[in-house]
């Protein structure tokens, strides 16, 4: 018995219906917008950190490598250090995180080796992290090393992309440079918006 072209359609539209359903439902994945995923690591001390254990702190998450020209590019300028001090003295949580897999550029150092780059560049962060697994890093989608998230007080992601607008290795064009990250943290300071929430991020590929 051959079936009637209208009941071919209805059960196409089911099937498409049901697949539908079936995909909407992706792993949780960082969203501006939406309350950023929650996650924990360990830091060059041992410890462990919780995002959700800073609910009420404005956070900033930086993804790091710390042999990426970029990189260099905003801490040999102080850019990012300067950044970094300003903002934990306002209360901001500043959480680095190295997303290379081991034997990846910028991976391999030792706690030690990292806390004398960061006392080198005068670097202030909240905790330096470690997600060797790139967990975290695909959690959020983290392309490059700077890539810049702000988190509010009530744990919204608000901010996801590069630190400025220059996209260039060349120190000399910091200042020039529209600094997304400042203009966030200041626009959740204020209640405001934050006008420019997603902007492409630039810099050395994260190494998962």
């Amino acid at each position: 018995m051959k079936s009637s072209p209208k009941f071919l359609l209805v059960a196409a539209l089911l099937t498409a219906a049901f697949a539908g359903t079936a995909s909407a439902a992706p792993a949780e994945v960082a969203t501006i917008g939406q309350p950023a995923p929650d996650f924990f690591l360990t830091d060059l001390h041992g410890e462990m950190h919780k995002l959700s254990d800073y609910r009420g702190k404005t956070v900033v998450l930086e993804w790091h490598n710390p042999d990426c020209p970029i990189v260099h590019k905003h801490y040999d300028s102080d850019n990012l250090p300067k950044l970094q001090r300003t903002a934990t003295a306002d209360g901001v949580i500043w959480l680095l995180i190295n997303s290379g897999a081991p034997g990846k550029e910028g991976a391999d150092y030792t706690p030690a080796e990292l806390k004398a780059w960061l006392k080198k560049y005068h670097a202030a962060p909240t905790a330096y992290l470690r997600d060797p697994a790139g967990k975290v890093g695909r959690l959020y989608a983290a392309k490059t090393t700077p890539h810049m998230f702000v988190i509010t007080a009530d744990g919204t992601l608000v901010y996801d992309g590069a630190i400025d607008s220059i996209r260039s290795a060349n120190v000399d064009d910091v200042p020039k440079a529209e600094n997304y990250v400042t203009a966030a943290l200041a626009a959740v300071k204020a209640g405001r918006p934050v006008e420019k929430a997603a902007m492409q991020p630039y810099g050395c590929s994260v190494k998962y």
